[in-house]
């Protein structure tokens, strides 16, 4: 049983759409005295279009680990129903900086605050510079527009088909999936701040079923990424609905999931959520840590839990001045997810979205992490650094230089250590391969 959303006052569906509910941390409460009693009434967890429900704003105490259950601290929905929104809340984590208490202030007309009672549990109470306390806790800076910052920073809204609001259609094979817009927490560096977390409207059962016929219809697409908002937040059934919606289209060779879920709430990674998600294979996951910090035995646990079902996990660690922008930490978070069961994927040059300059980096210190990763580490631990180019451009990716240089038959080169090679090009060039007519077809 799921419970539907849940608003600050009562509220009537209008008749003929189906809201996509989020679980667990918005909650619908069918009585004052049973809190986790829901009415619920629809298929895969959708609530009727002619039910009257009264929603009731009760919000719950941000509470630390000492003062609640083991039963309650591993309940996801515990979690999301806890999290921290405000400088009260925070206060009870923390000793908030007068810089902090003005990004609180301002934070309501930027980009709303929700961390997980989980995730706040490791932030450093003393110290600001905290890297887990700088991706969540907003500043005074984020009141500044820097030049060339951007609210749509990849020019998503523009690559919507049809005027779909839940695919972005930027590459000739592959598809984003936008299946909601919410997630367990709210990262200060977030490229869709401009709509995650917003109360801009939720997404409806007729949008995103319009967004399965969108890819039902375009044949050339063979990959669909599902992300959101944090997709792993929704209820198993609903998740399990929309995963295997495109995993039945005959054209879709794989499926993957966008989450931060192992990171912040690793308890939402139940024998329920894996043994669901095991059946719709090749289906991949990429997670989003971003410092050594995060990789708690609890959230190692959570991506071994995937691991042992059957699913590749990738990171995507966004380069964040301040938190994760020196060689060492990067090495050592790449280091950690390989224990981990996890390969890191990407490294992301931040993007440029309004409110978060005071975040980004030099595009040299990627580089210059890349450079120090380079036979130092296992290449399976070494990412592709990108930038996502901005207006749409995709990903651009960069790094050192190695080749020295190009001549006729020969290239200089330069090793990790700086040591230089030559390397002599064999005589034939011709690199047809004359069976690709036998094996493809001609």
């Amino acid at each position: 049983m799921v419970p539907p959303i849940c608003r600050t006052k009562s509220i009537k569906l209008r008749a003929g759409v189906d809201v996509w509910p989020v679980v667990g941390y918005e909650r619908l409460m069918a009585s004052e005295t049973a809190p986790d009693k829901t009415c619920h009434d629809g298929p895969v967890g959708f609530e009727t279009s002619e039910q009257v429900v009264t929603l009731r704003a009760k919000r719950a105490r941000a509470l630390q680990r000492h003062e609640v259950t083991a039963t309650e601290w591993n309940d996801w929905r515990w979690q999301l129903r806890h999290r921290l929104e405000n400088a009260e809340d925070l206060s009870r984590f923390i000793d908030l900086s007068d810089d902090e208490r003005r990004g609180v202030e301002i934070a309501p007309g930027l980009f709303r605050i929700g961390i997980t009672p989980y995730y706040a549990s490791l932030m450093d109470r003393a110290r600001p510079d905290c890297p887990v306390r700088m991706q969540v806790v907003p500043v005074a800076a984020e009141e500044q527009v820097g030049p060339g910052e951007w609210v749509d920073p990849l020019g998503e809204d523009n690559l919507m088909p049809d005027g779909l609001r839940c695919i972005v259609d930027r590459y000739p094979d592959r598809v984003l999936f936008l299946a909601l817009d919410r997630c367990a927490i709210y990262c200060r560096h977030c490229n869709r701040r401009r709509m995650v977390g917003q109360e801009t409207g939720m997404l409806s059962r007729p949008e995103l079923e319009a967004g399965l016929e969108y890819i039902r219809r375009t044949p050339a697409v063979r990959d669909v990424l599902i992300s959101g908002g944090d997709p792993l937040t929704l209820s198993t059934d609903k998740l399990e609905w929309l995963v295997s919606s495109v995993r039945a289209i005959p054209h879709v060779d794989i499926v993957r999931i966008g989450t931060r879920v192992p990171v912040c709430l690793p308890m939402r990674v139940d024998d329920e959520l894996t043994s669901m998600l095991k059946k719709y294979h090749p289906l991949f996951i990429n997670t989003h840590f971003n410092h050594p910090k995060e990789l708690t035995d609890d959230a190692r646990a959570a991506c071994g839990r995937l691991a042992d079902a059957g699913i590749p996990l990738g990171n995507q660690t966004v380069l964040l001045r301040g938190v994760n922008s020196q060689p060492r930490t990067i090495e050592a978070l790449n280091r950690g997810l390989l224990k981990s069961r996890v390969r890191p994927y990407y490294l992301f040059q931040g993007d440029p979205v309004e409110g978060t300059d005071h975040l980004r980096t030099p595009v040299g210190a990627g580089i210059e992490i890349m450079e120090h990763l380079r036979g130092r580490i296992t290449g399976l631990g070494i990412p592709h650094l990108v930038i996502d180019a901005p207006g749409g451009g995709g990903k651009i990716p960069i790094g050192p230089n190695y080749v020295l240089g190009w001549g006729l038959d020969r290239l200089t080169l330069r090793n990790y250590e700086n040591k230089v090679v030559t390397y002599v090009e064999p005589p034939e060039r011709d690199c047809r391969c004359s069976y690709d007519e036998v094996y493809f077809g001609a």
